[in-house]
């Protein structure tokens, strides 16, 4: 009886964490994938590289900061927004440095930055709304 109680605890705990990093992974592999590319085509509408850089980490900061804030309003804190920019810009320049070995691409600080400003943006925009939304609950 014990192993069963047991088992079921442990399956939701897998099954919290994958419903929480499971989005985050799928960024993580279409970048990764993107990366790997060595001709990468141009983006629709001609949008600039560093637009869709933005944008791919504007999106990754809101998954990791989903998941760092356990899904909850009261869980985006400062706390969990900065620690969701620490892993988005560790996962940037992990990348840059991946383009190293992808023929015909190179590393660039300009787009980690990009990347960087992306989910610094994101990120910051959502911890905000959440600050507005506990201080309109309290009223």
């Amino acid at each position: 009886m014990f192993k069963r109680s047991f088992l079921a605890t442990d399956r939701s705990r897998v099954a919290d964490v994958l419903w929480l990093w499971a989005p985050v992974l799928v960024v993580m592999a279409v970048i990764f994938f993107a990366s790997s590319l060595s001709d990468l085509p141009t983006l629709p509408g001609d949008v600039s590289d560093k637009t869709g850089h933005f944008a791919g980490y504007a999106l990754l900061g809101v998954a990791v900061l989903r998941a760092t804030a356990r899904a909850t309003l009261p869980g985006v804190t400062a706390r969990s927004a900065v620690l969701a920019w620490v892993a988005c810009l560790a996962y940037g320049a992990s990348d840059e440095f991946h383009q190293r070995f992808v023929p015909g691409r190179t590393p660039a600080l300009d787009d980690l930055a990009a990347d960087a400003i992306g989910a610094a943006t994101s990120i910051l925009l959502l911890w905000c709304a959440a600050v507005v939304g506990r201080r309109s609950r309290a009223v």
